[in-house]
This record gives structure tokens, sequence and C-alpha cells, in this order.
């Protein structure tokens, strides 16, 4: 099969990294790609958010099914658009992708059909969500309605903070995204991400991570898109994985499903573990990312027959392994993620690294260059590594983090260390 991915991250990499090691995958494509995924496709200069562009390479290059990693195209519509035109595409729908690309949507569906969330309302002006906030006190969050790349939860400590994360969003610091804003109250509890792969009916699991948002160690500063994650998630125990499957993946799949818009991709829920049981904070329509290259190391099973019985609506008969190690990845970002930071730099020491045993490096911002490998983006690179144990992993990876030269990068140090605590414990 010829197959086309789009997206050019740490999880397109894990991706196509996995992807290329199916005997079903003859010739593999990349757009944009990076100078890691280069190594396992051949990556091609395509606008994604062109979907004529798209849809003519696929039929210029006989494309017999495309993968999509980001959210932007799947909420843009890419895959209604390749699948009008006859070529198979793995992804929800346009309609479908609201489950990500509408904070308001998501949670209008959990009241209406029970699914446990936080307590919220929905607001398109300033003064009524302000005078909501007042009457509510703090902490309490507030959410851009749309999508805003990561920045649009603002979870407010003090009352001052979340009036003003409502003057920032209705004052277009956030673009359209905060044309509309969700007010919610503030779970308290630990969290964890909880994947599951559908066919528009089925939902199967797959396994199960946390990831640290927040800049530095000791989960403080900003949140970002992800500086690290591991799986599986100790806290995710069999019973509660249960739950999350009973009281909240499966009412959204028949919910979707009534509605005439059956939801087939990835669902990824992100969880607040509550005193009281699971809690969805928010749906992702796609692979988390860095959750993704965690949970590509350890599935056994080769990936793209899954991903074509997820399209094709036949995953009722299908059952995917796992390897039992754990997977851990550190993300390497460039100084000054979240917010400003140079590109360009020159990244060393990465083979030296992929040498230490259970190593895998993927790439997200890099770009080949000169014949060095460059600094493109703001979170640079995953280092992932397996180990019998959380600490072993940990281990492992943050040992290849100190074989990579580059003095512009830099990464949490704790990476795991809930999850290490517990062996501890244990």
């Amino acid at each position: 099969m010829n197959i086309l991915l789009l997206g050019s991250g740490g999880r397109e990499h894990a991706l196509a990294w996995k992807i290329a090691a199916s005997p079903l995958a003859d010739k593999i494509y990349c757009a944009p790609g990076n100078a890691g995924i280069a190594q396992e496709a051949e990556c091609v200069a395509l606008d994604i958010a062109d979907h004529a562009a798209v849809i003519g390479f696929c039929k210029d290059r006989r494309i017999d099914f495309v993968v999509v990693g980001p959210e932007a195209p799947l909420c843009a519509g890419i895959v209604d658009h390749l699948e009008a035109a006859g070529i198979k595409a793995f992804g929800p729908s346009k309609v479908a992708a609201q489950l990500e690309g509408s904070k308001g949507f998501t949670k209008d569906l959990c009241r209406a059909n029970a699914i446990p969330t936080a307590a919220y309302e929905r607001f398109t002006a300033a003064a009524p969500a302000k005078d909501y906030i007042r009457a509510r006190g703090a902490p309490i969050v507030i959410k851009a309605d749309g999508l805003a790349a990561g920045k649009g939860v603002v979870v407010a400590e003090a009352l001052d903070d979340a009036l003003q994360a409502v003057d920032m969003m209705f004052d277009g610091g956030l673009g359209e995204a905060g044309g509309e804003v969700v007010v919610e109250e503030f779970l308290t509890g630990e969290e964890a991400s909880f994947f599951a792969l559908c066919d528009g009916t089925t939902a199967i699991p797959l396994a199960t991570a946390q990831d640290h948002k927040r800049v530095f160690d000791g989960d403080h500063g900003p949140n970002t898109g992800g500086m690290g994650a591991y799986s599986p998630a100790p806290v995710m125990t069999e019973a509660m994985n249960g739950r999350v499957m009973d009281e909240i993946i499966m009412p959204t799949m028949r919910a979707m499903a009534a509605m005439g818009v059956p939801y087939k991709g990835v669902l990824y829920a992100g969880l607040m573990l509550a005193a009281d049981g699971p809690k969805l904070i928010e749906y992702n329509a796609r692979f988390g990312d860095p959750e993704c290259q965690v949970l590509m190391l350890r599935l056994m099973s080769d990936i793209l027959p899954a991903l074509i019985a997820a399209r094709d609506g036949v995953l009722k008969s299908f059952d995917l392994r796992w390897y039992p190690e754990v997977a851990l990845t550190v993300v390497m970002a460039a100084k000054g993620y979240p917010g400003h930071y140079e590109r360009g730099s020159v990244i060393e020491g990465l083979a030296e690294a992929s040498a230490i045993e259970g190593v895998e490096i993927f790439h997200a911002g890099t770009k080949a260059e000169g014949g060095h490998i460059l600094a493109n983006g703001g979170r640079v690179l995953n280092v992932c590594a397996l180990g019998h144990t959380v600490a072993e992993a940990q281990a492992r990876a943050y040992a290849a983090v100190d074989r990579i030269r580059w003095p512009d990068g830099f990464c949490r140090r704790d990476i795991g260390w809930r999850a290490v605590e517990r062996e501890k414990e244990g």
C-alpha cells in the first residue's frame, strides 16, 4: 500500500516509525514531515491546509490510505474531502471532530448524555462571563471554545486572573478560537490520558498514559503542549479503565451515532480522576503528542490494519497486543518555550544517544540543513526509552538526554515522578 501521513511533529514521527514496520506499507510519504520522519518516509513539501493539493498528490502518487496526525486539518474537514474524492482516510469527519474543535459542543454533549464532567456555562460576551466567575469564585477554569494550539485553557487561581483571561479571549488574544468561552469548575484529583480506537460503533481501549503539561520540574510554570509522558499510567487500574469505557467513551460513541455523525478515529479523553470517579476534562480527536510516542513504543501489533479497520467500521473482532514494558518520553524544547524561542540552533549527539539500550528518539521541530540537524520549533525532540519499570525507563531516557549536545535546548528532569514514587511505595 502507498501511505500518506499528514503532520510534522513527534507524534507523526512515531506513527511513521510504526507504520514503516508494517508489511502492508510499500511506500510512505509524509507532508510536510521533519528531519527524523525523513528516515522513515519521503517528506513532501505539501500545504496540508490546501485540501485540493493534498487530493491531487494522492491521485498522482496513487495513495491507498491517508493517516491524519494533527487536529487542525481534521477540524477543517480534510477527511470528508479525501473520502469524497474516493481516497480512504483515517480520522473523524469535520462534524465529529467538533469533539475537539468546540469545547462547548463537547460540554453540551456531556450534559445531554449524563457523561461526568466539570460544571460549566458557555458565554459569547465578557460581561455575563465575568458575572458568573464572580458568583462562582476562584480557582476556576476559562477555556476558549475553538482550537488554540494548546494555549486556550487558563486555570485561574485568583479571581483577577480569571477576569483577565476572559478579557484576553474576547479581545482577540486567541483569534477566532476565543469568540466564545466556556467557564467551568476547577476539578481536583490526578490527571490521566485515555485513548480508544473507534470505528463509529465499536471502541477498543488503547494503552493508558500520563503526560506532564507544565513547563518546569515539579509541575510548575505555564501549560505547554506536553513536556513528557509515560505509559502505562499506574493510576489507571483495570477497574478505572472499565469505568472510563462505560461512563465516558461508549456514551459518547452512542450519542455521536444518534446525531448521525459516527465517530471514527482515535478518541483521546483527558481525564481527572476525582474522589467520586473519572471525569472528562476534554476530548481530542487524534493521538496525543507526546503520548503517541510512548503508545507506539509499547504497541506489539501492526498499527496499519488497526487504522484501516477503524476507517472501515470493522473493529468489532479486532484485538491489539501490547508489550508489558514501561515507555517514557522526555521532550527537549528550545529555550524560551512556550514563550518566544529561537530557531536554527545545531543539535549534536543524536547517534550516541540513540545507541543506549531501549532508546528511540522521535523528532518534532527539526530540519536537516548542511549536514546538520537544526532546531525548527518549540518542542524539538522526544527522547524515549523502554524499561521494566518506570525508574529504569526514566534513567535510560535521561542518560540519552545527557548525550545530546544542544546548548539552546532544555527539558524537565522529573518526567514520570508520580509513577516512580508509586514504585518506591509499592
